[in-house]
C-alpha cells in the first residue's frame, strides 16, 4: 500500500482555536506530484450507547436531544464527549455519562473505534456500551443543554430509517446495537473499577 502514501513537504497554521487546530499542509502525491491538503485536528472523543432494562427485561437505550449550532437544529444522540488532555478513552466515556445523563454503569464494554470524517479531520471516537446503570444527578457544563430520554431499539432504528436520526456517530452506533443485540457480535463486558 506503500503506493498510496502521501508525505509531508511543509506545513502552515490557519486557525487555532479553543478546541479546533486547522493545517494546511504542502504533500508530495505518489507521482511526484505536489498539492495541499486541509485538515482539522481534533482531540477524539467518546460515545457512549446506554442500555437499561425495563420492569419486564426489555431493553432501551439513553439517548439524547441536544441543539447543535452548525447545523441549526436538535438532534437525537447517543452520549458523546470530548477527550480531555491526559484522559484515557475510558475514564472519558464514564464522565461523559456521569455528567450527561446522570448514570454510572456496573458493566463497560468498548465495542471499537470510529473516524466520522476521514477527510478533513483527525477525529477518533472510542465507542462504548454501558450497562447496569445507576441513576443520579447530571452535571452538566455550564454551556450545555440537552434532554434526556429514552427509547427502544426499534424505535431508534426507525428514526435511523426515516432520517430522523443523520447523526454519523450515532448511526455507527445503530449498527453496532442491532448486531450485538441480535447475537451477531459479541462485546467483552467488565465490571467497572
Amino acid at each position: 500500500m506503500n503506493h498510496l502514501q502521501e508525505s509531508k513537504v511543509a506545513s502552515s497554521e490557519l486557525c487555532k482555536g479553543n478546541f479546533l487546530h486547522v493545517l494546511r499542509d504542502t504533500v508530495s502525491l505518489p507521482n511526484g506530484h505536489l498539492t495541499t491538503r486541509e485538515y482539522v485536528v481534533h482531540p477524539g472523543a467518546v460515545m457512549v450507547v446506554p442500555l437499561v432494562e425495563d420492569a419486564d427485561g426489555q431493553v432501551r437505550l439513553v439517548l439524547e436531544r441536544q441543539f447543535r449550532y452548525p447545523l441549526h437544529r436538535v438532534m437525537i444522540e447517543f452520549p458523546a464527549g470530548k477527550i480531555d488532555p491526559g484522559e484515557e478513552p475510558f475514564q472519558c466515556a464514564q464522565r461523559e455519562l456521569r455528567e450527561e445523563t446522570g448514570y454510572q454503569a456496573r458493566s463497560w464494554a468498548r465495542a471499537g473505534l470510529l473516524h466520522p470524517v476521514i477527510s478533513y479531520s483527525t477525529e477518533f471516537i472510542d465507542i462504548w456500551f454501558a450497562r447496569g446503570l445507576i441513576a443520579g444527578e447530571r452535571r452538566l457544563d455550564e454551556d450545555e443543554m440537552l434532554d434526556v430520554f429514552t427509547a427502544t431499539p426499534s424505535e431508534l432504528m426507525a428514526w435511523c430509517r426515516d432520517g430522523t436520526v443523520t447523526d454519523a456517530k450515532t448511526l455507527i452506533a445503530a449498527l453496532w446495537l442491532q448486531n450485538v443485540l441480535s447475537g451477531t457480535w459479541k462485546l467483552d463486558w467488565l465490571d467497572a473499577p
